[in-house]
């Protein structure tokens, strides 16, 4: 799998499944474009990957930050082939205790800051009538998670959000794809209760997290020209932890 010519913008590539995902695309012979709000840990991983990579500011709630992100990614690197949309963030606190400041944080991170990127970078796909675009949802969008109402539903938002916007972009030979991971050892995971961690790892068959870079290999697979005639699709990468349809 190749992705020698091909310029790859993974949001969230600061760490996690991000980093894992921009790692695993350089090694591939793709150009990443480390996007994240953690500038300084984006740059400082992009000069570590070498092969052309760059660590640029993405703010994905910021209207402002995603222009001038685009602005400048583009000037720097030219065509965007692949979006590869990671960012996410979310706490588990029962629905009943969290306000609706936390609501708004949790929809802009995970739901639209995916989407206005997304609406930013498809013009240059659509004219070159080829592209792209991989969106990390979640198992939680798939089936719910106790304790993540609302990350829950936005992130089932990307999933239907994306085979919208594939059925749309099929004309234009762009595939849109979701990425489902289960509970994965990432610095955001780490912030969970530690007795929700083994409540998590008794629940999954494999009786283990996924690790970030289980997660990137099967982004790749949506990103590569191999999936070219893949669109629309949803893969859950959980270790048997959902078993559904």
């Amino acid at each position: 799998m190749s992705f020698a010519g091909k310029t790859i913008v993974v949001t969230g590539a600061a760490s996690g499944i991000g980093l894992a995902c921009a790692n695993a695309l350089a090694q591939a012979g793709g150009r990443v474009i480390l996007a994240d709000v953690q500038s300084q840990k984006a740059k400082s991983e992009a000069e570590r990957i070498g092969n052309g990579a760059l660590g640029l500011t993405l703010d994905v709630t910021d209207d402002a930050s995603i222009a001038g992100f685009v602005k400048e990614a583009t000037a720097a690197a030219g065509d965007i082939h692949i979006l590869v949309n990671v960012a996410g963030w979310g706490r588990i606190q029962p629905f009943m205790e969290n306000d609706e400041d936390f609501w708004r944080q949790v929809v802009d991170i995970n739901f639209m800051g995916p989407v206005k990127l997304t609406r930013a970078l498809l013009p240059g796909m659509i004219e070159r009538r080829g592209g792209r675009i991989v969106n990390v949802s979640s198992d939680a969008g798939r089936v719910g998670s106790l304790g993540e109402t609302v990350y829950s539903g936005a992130k089932s938002g990307i999933i239907g959000f994306s085979k919208g916007l594939a059925r749309e972009m099929a004309r234009y030979a762009i595939t849109v794809n979701n990425v489902c991971p289960g509970p994965t050892d990432t610095p955001l995971f780490s912030k969970v209760p530690e007795k929700h961690q083994e409540a998590f790892v008794r629940a999954i068959p494999m009786r283990r997290l996924a690790k970030p870079e289980e997660i990137a290999h099967a982004v790749m697979f949506f990103a590569s020209e191999g999936a070219g005639y893949v669109t629309g699709q949803v893969l859950s990468v959980s270790g048997g932890l959902t078993m559904v349809g």
